[in-house]
């Protein structure tokens, strides 16, 4: 009796710890961290965190790597736009997007590992004085006109269309990437928050600053986007805009200054372009639908753009990275916690906490840190 109740017990144990032990296998098999990286170089930062190209050790496969430090975004109250972001990339695919494919994090740093585009930011290359032509214009547009369609399918409003967030790939594609104040909107929602790029914000939303009213929804990114061609193209922008511009100057710039276009561009480029810079959002262009009944776009064929069967007129030299070179001597030389050195920080930060009193010096720091640690969104597009 003994003998069959053993058996029993046996055979129940196996059927219960198998798809346990499958399950911890398959979770610990599709863990990714810091480790599974090498560090090759830096290539970026901004006021979100820091950029840099790593490679996966496992599959050899190169990727960007965004990594944020936890108590800066803390202090700077950022905290809730990196989750947001990292909310909404896990949602969302595209070719014509800056894709993630893994986060993760540590003690220190929040990471998001995402698609690596060699080509540069458009306006590293204005920045180097290249004359874009009409032809190359053209497919950045479509393919940015088929990136917005999408986002807007999912219910997003980027908010921050800028030459600065549109990537080259090495065969000179645009990819729009950072969505660090992007917002969800569903059900007929409007956002009203006072979030963008000044010299790229549309009218509405600095109306909705100053007067409340409705809020504004997907047509600001279209308005971005009229913006950005017209800049890509003549290497300025519509209107003469800046970060210290009041937004009641801004507001009467709108309604009392005319865009000037320039008497070389194709005239049905210069009506695509009103469509997109009208001031009243209810007549603006905002969709692939409107885009494409433009006179200008009537020869595009947008199978043709979505599969990248379109060749771009401007190819960036493969001969060179697209970047500001300073980006990786401030990395090492002048980083105070510089990214090739975590694994010997942490380790040394985590024998200190172990030797002292565990009681912290800044107790809402830590209370806030352990919050993002337990909230933070770990990902992996491969499973």
């Amino acid at each position: 009796m003994m003998t069959e109740l053993t058996i029993l017990v046996k055979k129940l144990f196996n059927l219960l710890a198998f798809p346990l032990i499958d399950l911890l296998f398959f979770f610990f098999a599709f863990v990714v961290n810091f480790d599974h990286f090498q560090i090759l170089r830096a290539i970026g930062k901004g006021s979100f965190g820091k950029v840099c190209i790593v490679q996966k050790r496992d599959t050899e496969k190169m990727y960007a790597m965004k990594y944020m430090n936890k108590q800066q975004c803390i202090e700077r109250d950022e905290v809730r736009n990196v989750f947001r972001e990292l909310e909404i990339l896990q949602e969302i695919e595209h070719v014509f997007l800056v894709n993630l494919w893994y986060s993760f994090q540590d003690e220190e740093d929040m990471f998001m590992v995402v698609d690596l585009l060699l080509g540069g930011d458009l306006r590293y290359h204005l920045q180097q004085n290249v004359q874009f032509t009409e032809d190359a214009v053209k497919l950045y547009l479509c393919e940015m006109t088929l990136a917005l369609d999408y986002l807007q399918s999912q219910h997003i409003i980027h908010r921050d269309i800028k030459p600065d967030n549109i990537l080259l790939d090495e065969q000179g594609h645009a990819h729009l990437t950072d969505f660090n104040i992007a917002t969800i909107i569903k059900d007929g929602e409007r956002a009203t928050a006072l979030a963008g790029t000044k010299p790229y914000m549309a009218p509405e939303i600095f109306q909705s600053f100053v007067s409340g009213g409705t809020g504004y929804a997907f047509e600001v990114d279209w308005w971005s986007l009229g913006v950005t061609i017209f800049e890509v193209l003549r290497s300025w922008r519509p209107y003469d805009i800046h970060a210290s511009n009041s937004v009641e100057s801004l507001l009467q710039l709108f309604s009392t200054v005319s865009v000037q276009y320039s008497s070389s561009w194709h005239k049905d480029l210069v009506s695509l372009l009103r469509k997109l810079l009208t001031v009243n959002p209810e007549h603006r262009f905002c969709s692939l639908a409107q885009m494409q009944t433009a006179p200008y776009l009537s020869d595009v064929n947008w199978d043709d753009v979505y599969e990248k069967k379109m060749e771009p007129g401007f190819v960036p030299n493969k001969g060179r990275l697209h970047c500001d070179p300073t980006f990786e001597l401030e990395e090492m030389i002048l980083e105070s916690r510089p990214l090739h050195k975590k694994k010997k920080r942490l380790a040394k930060n985590r024998s200190r906490d172990n030797s002292k009193d565990s009681q912290s010096e800044n107790e809402y720091l830590q209370e806030c840190l352990e919050v993002v640690q337990q909230e933070f969104m770990i990902f992996n597009r491969e499973k």
